[in-house]
Formats: structure tokens, sequence, C-alpha cells
């Protein structure tokens, strides 16, 4: 389905500042999530209660900005109690959609709070025409966020065959695992991402200084020892530096980061309905800089699509905030499609 109207420029807010940041700088939207484990970034001193989130949305609304929440975890059994009060609470608030990965709470959404807007988050793992039109006649799911493991090509042909409207990562931390199917960290952490918000949690990290570099343990398995002065990112198991036969390397993947500011012409064409960056575990100066490049870049870009180039200052700006510095289009370049 084509779009009718510009692209828009979803941003992340974990915290009220970086909310804020992101609406400054002119982000169409942000989204955000409460304080437990209905959203897959369920970090300490993150996320927002009752009263965040409704001086957040107030702030948003003023300066023509619209509020996702996510709510885009797994309820399991016992905490079914939770992921429903926590939607009640987002419908309460007038929030403008509720992104959601879960069946049976797209289905309680649906029943109990007809007029909520609901978009199907990354984490349901959608990628063919088939699973997004059951998701819409099912459950009224009006967008949907697509998995970054699909090329271009791809995109290109859902939007021209599916009844809903279609988000696309632009920016942000990549992995290697099919979003919402993710278990591994839970082997050593004992806890899902997919359930409990966090594939690193916290409470499971441990960070040591010793003679040979500083060291950090998941589950009190070393992930990684950084050199001096080396940058260190916050560990995840996939893109540990593990020694495999005798040579230690990025041994299921190497820190990178999406970056779309070369295909934005195609994607604007193919009719996406909104670009989305990832990382409301970061900081309020990440936002801020990656929602004024990309601000930049979306206007450029919808302005003149045929004139359009990236600027250098642009790309320069992402790299410098990107994982490992550097950048890729990961599954999107795929020519040979």
């Amino acid at each position: 389905m084509r779009a009718s109207r510009p692209v828009e420029l979803v941003c992340p807010a974990g915290s009220l500042p970086a909310l804020r940041a992101a609406v400054d700088e002119g982000a169409d939207a942000v989204y955000l999530g409460f304080r437990d484990a209905t959203n897959a970034r369920n970090f300490p001193g993150l996320n927002f209660d009752r009263d965040e989130a409704a001086e957040g949305i107030a702030y948003a609304r003023e300066r023509g900005s619209r509020v996702f929440v996510a709510l885009n975890t797994f309820p399991q059994p016992g905490g079914w109690r939770r992921w429903t009060e926590t939607l009640a609470l987002a419908a309460d608030l007038g929030v403008d959609a509720v992104i959601a990965a879960d069946a049976g709470l797209l289905r309680h959404a649906a029943r109990h709070h007809p007029d909520l807007i609901l978009h199907l988050s990354v984490q349901g793992s959608a990628t063919n025409r088939a699973a997004l039109t059951l998701y819409h006649e099912q459950f009224g799911i009006r967008r949907a966020v697509l998995p970054r493991v699909l090329s271009l090509t791809q995109v290109e042909r859902l939007i021209d065959n599916v009844p809903v409207e279609l988000e696309v990562f632009g920016f942000g931390s990549l992995c290697v695992m099919v979003e919402g199917r993710c278990v591994l960290s839970s082997f050593i952490t004992g806890r899902s991402p997919n359930s409990c918000g966090v594939c690193s949690p916290a409470e499971a990290v441990r960070w040591e200084e010793t003679p040979a570099g500083r060291q950090v343990r998941l589950g009190g398995v070393l992930t990684d020892c950084y050199r001096p002065g080396e940058p260190a990112g916050y560990p995840t198991l996939c893109k540990g530096r593990f020694r495999v036969n005798d040579i230690t390397y990025y041994a299921i993947e190497e820190p990178t980061s999406l970056n779309v500011l070369d295909i934005l012409p195609a994607l604007v064409r193919a009719g996406v309905a909104a670009v989305k960056v990832e990382g409301r575990q970061r900081s309020p100066a990440y936002v801020r800089e990656v929602t004024r490049v990309l601000r930049a870049a979306l206007d450029a870009c919808q302005a003149d699509p045929d004139g359009y180039r990236p600027d250098p200052e642009w790309t320069g700006a992402l790299d410098r905030l990107s994982e490992g510095q550097t950048h890729t289009l990961g599954a999107l370049h795929r020519p040979w499609q």
C-alpha cells in the first residue's frame, strides 16, 4: 500500500530528556515504554511511570509529535494481568498507538480497547503478505514494523501487497538473531528478552579492571576484554569476542549499525510509512544527534528524491554513534534479488 503522506521519522524515548530531545529535533513520533517487563528495553533507570508518560505526551502534542507505547514483549501465564493493566494505562493516557507483538495481547486490545490504534511490533516477526494480512484481519493492526531480515526488493513488494502501513528501521543496532525469536542470552542469564524485556539484564553484567584490560562478563561468562582506551559497548552474548581455534574474534556477529542514508530515495519512492530509529536504551545526546541528522536527510530526500545525496557530515555523525563506529545496509542490500 503506497503511502499518501510524507514519511514519518519515529524516534526512541527511553526517558523524558530523550523524548524532549527527539521532539525538539523534529521527530514526527516518539515511542516509549513503561518501567516493567512489558517492553523490550527493560533497563534500570529507563522508561516511564504514569505521570512521566503523561508529561511526555503533553510535551510532544504541544509540538505536533505523536507518541507510541511499546508493549512488545510476550506475556507469560503468571504475568498476564501486568500486560493487560499496562495496555489499559496506555489507552487511558490517550497514546496515538500501541506497538505490540503478542497475539493474545493484540486480541485483548482489539476487544477491550477498540478505539486504540495498534501497530505490530518488529518482535512479531511478520515478514510476508499472509502474516501481515492475518494480523490486520484478526486484530485490526494499522501498521507493522518490519524485521531487519528483508531486502529492499522484498520491502517494496510487501508495500504493494499488504493492507497495512509498513515501518522500517533506518538507524541503530543490528542483531544476528531474528526479532522475536532470540533466546540466546537466556542460556547464561536465565532470562529471555522476549519475556523479561532485555537480553542482557543489568544484574547479570559484571565489569572488572585487570592487567589484561577491562573485562566484561554476562551471567559469569567472559564476553569481551577491551584494551585501554578502546570503546566498550554494553555486553550482549551475540556481539562478544570469543576464542575459537586459538583465534579471538567476533565469532557470532561483529558490532555494526544499520544506516539507510544511502537508500532513502528508494524507501520514499516505495511508500514506507515511517523510518524508525532504534535506541531507547541510548542517551538523550544520542537521540538528539540521530534525530537531527535523519530529520535533515528525510526533509532533503522528500523535497528532491532525484537530486538527493547523503551529506558526508550526516554519515560521519552517525558513524560516530554506531556500534563499531561503522555502518551497513544489512539485509536491505541484496542486489542479486
